[in-house]
């Protein structure tokens, strides 16, 4: 009697496991580390309702609290050790809902950690120091608040942002890394006194100015003085005795956008007509793939969204592209690149 009860003793004391970190947070992976000697299967109880039959396995704690851990490591259930765990305050972090990012869009960042006693919080956002390849949003500035949106204006392996975190007087750095891809897109091609310019779209935004000699072909061959529209040919010699100090013209539903000093808008037939800027325009375009109007002026390229009231009154407030000089001709590539 006296050996069996060694035995069992000693096959007892043969089940153990450690854990780490030792001060686990909620949202931290905790690693068991299995110290049994022997064993033919292992079952684990990790006290939040989870299991695992691997023999050192990797649990996280959603919650914080006291939570008591299991290993079984025979078929009967006999040979078992418990152990209580204190899961404490998660580990301070910010996420996105997006996972794959792509330059001049936006995307918002925001701080996640536990506070359950409402311990006082704050929020700094950082980047690189001299950093252009990140930007605020327009629709948020802050760099102090809970979440932060921003676009990254190129192509990047690993971009980086940063948050700290002080939370009752505990500073947490938190360093991201993301992967920021182009994409393709269409693109505005600009001839000015100084040379030839394309301009990728990205919604509201765009791309840098960029000299690009492809874009010649293209400008050369666009026109604003003769239009076909629902397989009718309008001249500019035509739309004169209608137009007065027609310029230069392009047709979208039914509208007609034509330069006579300023840059109009009338209804086909002549009608309805609204002035949309009163400089100079120089040139225009039209982007079918965004139903956009793009124009030059002294300050610049302007563009807004094609107009479809029927009484030609706009609401959008035309938006500044770039403050290029000289520009003498647009055309609208709608090949994306």
């Amino acid at each position: 009697m006296t050996i069996c009860c060694v035995l069992i003793a000693c096959n007892r004391n043969d089940v153990d496991f450690t854990y780490s970190p030792e001060v686990p947070r909620a949202g931290q992976g905790v690693t068991f580390s299995n110290q049994s000697t022997s064993g033919e299967e292992w079952a684990w109880s990790f006290g939040d309702g989870v299991t695992s039959t691997l023999k050192s396995p990797t649990h996280t704690y959603k919650k914080p609290g006291k939570y008591v851990v299991t290993l079984k490591v025979d078929k009967k259930n006999v040979w078992k050790v418990s152990k209580e765990i204190t899961v404490y305050d998660t580990v301070p972090t910010f996420v996105c809902e997006d996972s794959v990012f792509y330059i001049f869009e936006d995307y918002t960042f925001t701080a996640n950690l536990y506070n359950p006693y409402n311990y006082e919080v704050n929020y700094a956002w950082s980047f690189p120091i001299n950093t252009q390849y990140v930007c605020l949003s327009d629709t948020d500035a802050s760099m102090t608040a809970s979440s932060i949106t921003v676009y990254f204006t190129k192509p990047m392996e690993a971009a980086p942002l940063w948050l700290n975190i002080t939370l009752n007087g505990e500073n947490n750095q938190i360093e991201k890394n993301f992967t920021v891809l182009d994409k393709p897109t269409n693109s505005i091609l600009m001839r000015t006194t100084a040379g030839d310019y394309r301009q990728r779209i990205f919604g509201k935004r765009a791309e840098s100015e960029k000299v690009d000699a492809g874009a010649k072909a293209k400008l050369d061959a666009a026109q604003d003085t003769v239009q076909t529209y629902n397989g009718k040919a309008f001249t500019l010699s035509e739309l004169a005795g209608t137009f007065d100090g027609i310029q230069g013209f392009h047709i979208a539903n039914r509208k007609l956008y034509y330069r006579a000093g300023g840059l109009w808008v009338a209804n086909i037939d002549g009608s309805n007509r609204v002035q949309i800027d009163t400089a100079v325009c120089a040139a225009m375009t039209l982007d079918m793939t965004d139903n956009r109007i793009y124009w030059a002026n002294s300050q610049g390229v302007w563009y807004m969204p094609f107009i479809g009231s029927d009484n030609n009154k706009f609401v959008t407030v035309p938006a500044q592209l770039n403050s290029l000089s000289g520009v003498e001709r647009l055309a609208a590539d709608e090949e994306k690149k």
